[in-house]
């Protein structure tokens, strides 16, 4: 790795004051990729610009990762350029294993303060790596939101400790939001959803935008490399849909490259992942230069099939019907009986959960 000039691009602002960068560097593996070639394609990516790395615990390649980022700071930018995030796996949401992953996640990335911390999923439920479709975790368990309010909390004291400086949740839904809002100390200042052309999630996107919070689109090209377990027939593939492929043509690029366009374009922050080092320089420059017009991006707005690619089956519970309930799809947080939610996990939209705040404690 050669010392260079930090590369500066456009960034945005968080609720906080605080910036980030508009793309940044994805580095889930996706079961075919090693930790060393992972690594590679980071010091790859540093080198050609990035400067936003996403990164968790459960990828197992931090400590790799993190060699390359120390050999970064010394070689090529200041630490301060860096926007380094990591995440708490699902197998440690107890207040205290929390915070050895996260003290964990800062030895392995050879830093004194992760910039984001993430709970991975809203549920403590775990599967190892490469698990099959069918794999079920037998003591997985639905969203409970208090449990989750205790992971919350040892974050909130980690951020007063100086070893986060944003905290953010991933794969939430805008009931469970709702509620981490209402009680959160310090509220959730990004959020990281599947997010592409053919999985536009309006209304939840739009609640992010409203409540300050910035959105982190993960899988932003239909990821391509996912898991067998969460592929479907029914899947759509973003790069093949025609509006998106007409418009390509238009630009004479990948429509891989339009994904990201569209992305950095409607305010969400894309985190694209490759080891190909043209790739990494090509999505860098396609959120740089030669933008999408006004028609084009109200033509992708076509493309939403609602086609939600990582369904997160492998974490649902005993009695659950189907990953649907995962996703809150109905507007309530289903229970152990599949039925809907209990009252803690009533949204305050709701009746039921605006006269259980009034009532005394």
């Amino acid at each position: 790795m050669t010392s260079g000039t930090a590369v500066q691009h456009p960034s945005r602002q968080l609720a906080s004051g605080a910036h980030i960068p508009i793309i940044g560097l994805g580095t889930f593996g996706s079961d075919r990729y090693g930790s060393a070639e992972v690594s590679a394609a980071t010091a790859g990516a540093i080198e050609a610009g990035y400067r936003l790395i996403d990164c968790a615990a459960v990828y197992g390649n931090e400590a790799e990762i993190g060699a390359v980022l120390e050999a970064a700071f010394d070689q090529v930018a200041p630490r301060e350029d860096f926007f380094v995030m990591s995440k708490v796996w699902n197998d440690a949401h107890r207040p205290a294993d929390a915070v050895a992953s996260v003290e964990r996640s800062l030895r392995d990335l050879r830093v004194d303060h992760l910039d984001a911390v993430f709970p991975h999923w809203p549920f403590p439920n775990h599967h190892p790596p490469g698990a099959d479709g069918d794999d079920r975790d037998p003591q997985a368990r639905p969203y409970e939101h208090e449990r989750f309010m205790d992971l919350w909390s040892a974050l909130e004291a980690l951020v007063d400790q100086g070893l986060i400086r944003h905290l953010g949740t991933s794969n939430m839904t805008i009931p469970k939001l709702e509620l981490v809002l209402r009680d959160a100390k310090i509220r959730p200042e990004l959020n990281e959803m599947e997010l592409h052309p053919s999985f536009q999630q309006p209304e939840l996107f739009r609640f992010c935008l409203d409540h300050g919070i910035q959105p982190i689109g993960y899988s932003p090209l239909g990821s391509p490399s996912r898991p067998a377990r969460d592929r479907s027939s029914e899947d759509v593939v973003d790069i093949d849909d025609p509006v998106v492929a007409r418009i390509a043509q238009d630009h004479q690029v990948h429509p891989a490259l339009i994904c990201l366009k569209w992305a950095v374009a409607r305010g969400q922050i894309p985190i694209p992942f490759s080891v190909k080092p043209r790739q990494l320089e090509a999505n860098l420059a396609a959120v740089l230069t030669d933008p999408l017009t006004p028609a084009e991006l109200e033509a992708l707005r076509s493309t939403d099939r609602n086609s939600r690619l990582i369904k997160g089956q492998v974490f649902l519970w005993p009695g659950a019907t189907s990953w649907l309930d995962l996703w809150d799809v109905d507007g309530t947080i289903p229970g152990w009986n599949g039925y809907g939610s209990i009252l803690e996990h009533a949204s305050p939209r709701s009746a039921s959960a605006q006269e259980a705040r009034k009532r005394p404690c």
